[in-house]
């Protein structure tokens, strides 16, 4: 096997992270202010994509976590709906992306959140598994429900390792 090849993750932002999905945080101007002048409201801040099959689900995960450098094997997407991923603390998890190239996942990028930041992948986009940085962390997943199965996985042959970008 060759040596793996490294991938820094970089902080990420909407600008960023556009091909693959949206950015989900409370950042910048609000759309409007509601509950008497106590609310901040940011509207419609993701795509949201179930199919035709299929109807919004909202799970909650826990993830155990993970450490950098981290070795990515394996990639998946959902070819059916999109997927956003929201932590319920205030904790950065580590977001990897890939553009598809035919039927398989192209070269790996790797983001790293702020606390109060979460990920909305589009229909169809590869991702990593979900990787808290620290504590175990729960999320909560809003994500298709439906009969036709929505997982395709990708054992990749080029191994990656994904270092901060402190490093």
């Amino acid at each position: 096997m060759n040596d793996p090849v490294a991938i820094t993750a970089e902080p990420l932002t909407a600008e960023a992270f556009a091909p693959f999905g949206d950015v989900l945080e409370a950042a910048g101007e609000a759309d409007m202010v509601i509950n008497a002048g106590k609310c901040q409201r940011f509207h419609d801040r993701a795509r949201l994509d179930f199919g035709k099959a299929g109807r919004a689900g909202l799970s909650l995960f826990k993830a155990e976590p993970r450490t950098l450098p981290y070795q990515l094997d394996m990639l998946e997407r959902h070819p059916h709906g999109s997927q956003a991923f929201l932590p319920m603390q205030a904790r950065s998890f580590l977001v990897i992306v890939a553009p598809d190239e035919g039927t398989i996942p192209g070269t790996p990028r790797a983001f790293l959140t702020r606390p109060g930041q979460g990920v909305n992948y589009h229909r169809g986009i590869w991702h990593g598994v979900l990787a808290p940085l620290s504590d175990p962390a729960i999320f909560a997943v809003l994500d298709r429900i439906g009969d036709t199965r929505n997982l395709e996985e990708h054992w990749l042959e080029t191994q990656y390792v994904v270092h901060n970008a402190t490093l």
